[in-house]
C-alpha cells in the first residue's frame, strides 16, 4: 500500500515538472475519447435506427386469385420451414384492399373497379440480411409457380425491395468499418502522445533512476511511478471526455428525439453508462499500455 502512495506521489510530482507534455497527453486523451465517446453515442442511435429498418425487411408473394387452398398451405409450410423465417402471414383479398385504403386517400380507393388486389403471403424475417436467400428458394420451389398470380412473369410476383435492401446492407456495413477504423486511428494517436509524455519523463529523470539502480530498486518499484502517470492522465481526460458527453447527451438527444420523432430514436441511461465504462477502460489500457510501450523502448529495467 505504501508502495501504491508512492507512486501515486511520484506521478503527480513528475506531472507537475512536465506540466506541457502532460497537459498534451491528458487533451489529446480527452479530445481522442471525446469523439471516441460521441461516435458511441451516435452509433448507439444509428444502430437503433438501422434495425428497425432492417426488422421491416419482408417479403411479399402476390397469389393468383384462383390458386388452390392446399398449393398455398404447402407453400406456406414449406417457407415456415425455413430457419431464416420468422413468421409467414397470410393477407386476402379484402385485407389487402383495406390495407391500400389506409395507405391511400379515399378519393383514390373509391375508384377502382371492385377488388382488383391479389391476395398474398407476408413473410417475416428473423435475419434480415438473408432475404434474397429466402427470396430465391421461394422462387425455386415447384409450387411457388403454382399460386403465383403472375404465371408469365414469376419474379414479378414477389416483392422485396431489392435494391433498396441491397443499398441498405451495404451502408450498415460501411458505417461499422468507418467506426472501428475511427476508433482505432484515435487510439493510436492518444498511445504516441502517452509514449511521448512517458519518454520524458524518462529522460528527465534518467539520473536518479540510476541511482534507483544502484541501491537495488526492483524493475517494478522503478516502473510504478511511470505506469501510474500514464493512468492518471488516462483517468483525467476519460474523466473530462465523459463530462462532455454526459452534457450533449442531456442537451441535444431529446432535442434530436423530438425533431426525428418519425425514427425509432431511443436509448436508455444504462446505454450511455455502459459507454462511459468503456471510455474509461479505454482510458485506462491506453495510459497503462503507453506508459509500458514507453518503459520498453527508454526504460532499460
Amino acid at each position: 500500500m505504501r508502495s501504491f502512495f508512492y507512486f501515486v506521489k511520484e506521478a503527480l510530482v513528475n506531472s507537475k515538472k512536465n506540466f506541457g507534455t502532460t497537459f498534451g497527453a491528458i487533451v489529446t486523451i480527452f479530445l481522442s475519447l471525446l469523439v471516441i465517446g460521441v461516435f458511441l453515442v451516435s452509433s448507439l442511435v444509428i444502430d437503433r435506427v438501422a434495425k428497425s429498418i432492417e426488422s421491416q425487411v419482408s417479403i411479399t408473394v402476390f397469389l393468383a386469385d384462383d390458386a388452390l387452398e392446399n398449393n398455398v398451405t404447402s407453400l406456406t409450410g414449406y417457407i415456415e420451414s425455413m430457419p431464416q423465417v420468422s413468421q409467414v402471414t397470410y393477407v386476402d383479398k379484402d385485407q389487402a384492399l383495406e390495407s391500400f385504403k389506409e395507405m391511400t386517400s379515399s378519393a383514390i380507393a373509391e375508384q377502382l373497379d371492385g377488388n382488383p388486389l391479389p391476395a398474398s403471403l407476408e413473410i417475416e424475417l428473423s435475419d434480415p440480411e438473408q432475404v434474397e436467400t429466402v427470396a430465391n428458394a421461394i422462387q425455386d420451389s415447384p409450387l411457388y409457380g403454382l399460386v403465383i398470380d403472375n404465371t408469365d412473369n414469376p419474379s414479378d410476383s414477389i416483392r422485396y425491395g431489392q435494391q433498396i435492401v441491397k443499398q441498405l446492407f451495404a451502408v450498415t456495413d460501411i458505417i461499422r468499418i468507418v467506426s472501428i477504423v475511427l476508433v482505432l486511428m484515435l487510439i493510436f494517436v492518444a498511445l504516441v502522445f502517452i509514449n511521448n509524455t512517458i519518454r520524458l519523463a524518462i529522460l528527465a529523470r534518467r539520473k536518479e533512476i540510476a541511482i534507483m539502480r544502484l541501491v537495488g530498486a526492483s524493475n517494478g518499484f522503478i516502473r510504478g511511478p511511470f505506469l501510474m502517470e500514464g493512468a492518471l492522465q488516462s483517468i483525467i481526460g476519460a474523466g473530462l471526455a465523459i463530462l462532455c458527453i454526459n452534457l450533449l447527451a442531456s442537451q441535444f438527444l431529446p432535442k434530436l428525439v423530438a425533431l426525428l420523432s418519425w425514427l425509432p430514436i431511443d436509448y436508455t441511461s444504462m446505454q450511455l453508462w455502459q459507454v462511459y465504462a468503456l471510455l474509461t477502460a479505454v482510458g485506462l489500457v491506453i495510459g497503462l499500455f503507453g506508459s509500458a510501450w514507453a518503459m520498453r523502448r527508454y526504460l532499460k529495467v
